[in-house]
């Protein structure tokens, strides 16, 4: 799993029309010792961002501490093994991103079930990418970006944060739909993925708007469509890639909480609960949307079954490509 700052496509479930979310009555003895919240990433990557934010409030409601622990190892695997194996009683809680069910099917080994050893708690934002291309090229808009390509096939190089990352795969799926053909370069992270972008190294990449949008503004980038459902605040005049000819396409990761299997329902449901309560507070609405994202708060079926879906579709996908992930 990589780092990407509050940055899944969740294919046809629109989060915003999901049904009223009911809860099971709260546990009258939850919690009465501190939480630990893993992070099996380093600090300041979107996950990091998020579990802080929950935390802090969490911690006001429950006057019991829950502490952000960050285990970046491995890419998130021995992070994310510790909570697998934690016991199920609440007070381990891990926070994670789409990749971590987008990728589910595409590693060779890992040390526990990405699904079977979890019990989703809430899906709490959605971050939408955005395509950014090198200036120098020819192109406003995606439809003149289809053009080019097709008559450059595997001339344009973009930028991932890996194999099997979110823009890996969700750049190979637009690629797939559009009929184009284009060439993946590889790198640890979203700011040298931005410098080559600039360098013109690469000519084209998905990425987080936030962290790219200072360049845009400079004219060292440009940004021709934005990958959301509906148009970016911050960016309300660039179409989306859906109105711009490829009807059905988006590039939107998730960030969520999940607990080890066999958490007690209540427990999942009353931390469920909370989260949705918390994400709907003004100023947390405000800072998340700030920063060109959206905070959402599911219950832990609909987040299940958003989960399940990533892991059928993409791993469709990967294994079309030959992605096969240590």
């Amino acid at each position: 799993m990589k780092r990407r700052p509050f940055v899944k496509s969740v294919g046809a479930v629109m989060l915003s029309s999901l049904a009223p979310i009911q809860f099971a009555k709260a546990s009258p003895t939850y919690p009465v010792r501190p939480v630990r919240m893993i992070v099996p990433l380093a600090p300041g990557g979107g996950s990091d961002a998020i579990a802080r934010l929950l935390s802090a409030h969490l911690t006001e409601k429950f006057g019991q501490s829950f502490i952000v622990e960050n285990r970046p190892a491995a890419s998130g695997i021995v992070g994310t093994d510790a909570v697998a194996k934690a016991q199920p009683d609440g007070y381990t809680l891990l926070t994670v991103f789409s990749t971590h069910a987008m990728s589910a099917e595409l590693f060779k080994k890992l040390p526990y079930d990405p699904i079977k050893d979890f019990i989703p708690v809430s899906l709490t934002i959605q971050s939408p990418l955005v395509l950014l291309i090198n200036p120098s090229l020819p192109i406003n808009n995606f439809k003149e970006f289809v053009a080019y390509a097709k008559a450059n096939p595997n001339k344009l190089n973009y930028g991932s944060s890996g194999q099997g990352s979110a823009p890996h795969l969700m750049t190979e799926q637009m690629n797939a739909m559009a009929g184009i053909k284009t060439t993946h370069v590889p790198y640890k992270g979203v700011a040298p993925i931005t410098l080559a972008l600039v360098q013109n190294e690469i000519q084209f990449a998905l990425a987080n708007i936030f962290t790219t949008l200072p360049m845009v503004k400079a004219g060292r980038l440009k940004m021709i469509a934005t990958g959301g459902v509906k148009r970016s605040l911050l960016a309300p005049e660039v179409p989306t890639i859906a109105e711009s000819g490829l009807a059905g396409y988006d590039s939107v990761v998730w960030y969520g909480v999940l607990a080890p299997a066999k958490t007690p329902p209540e427990i999942v449901d009353e931390l469920s609960r909370e989260i949705a309560i918390i994400l709907k507070k003004p100023e947390i609405v405000k800072t998340i949307t700030d920063g060109g994202n959206e905070p959402v708060g599911t219950t832990p079926q609909q987040f299940a079954a958003i989960m399940s879906e990533d892991v059928k579709k993409w791993g469709i996908l990967g294994r079309k490509l030959g992605i096969e992930l240590e």
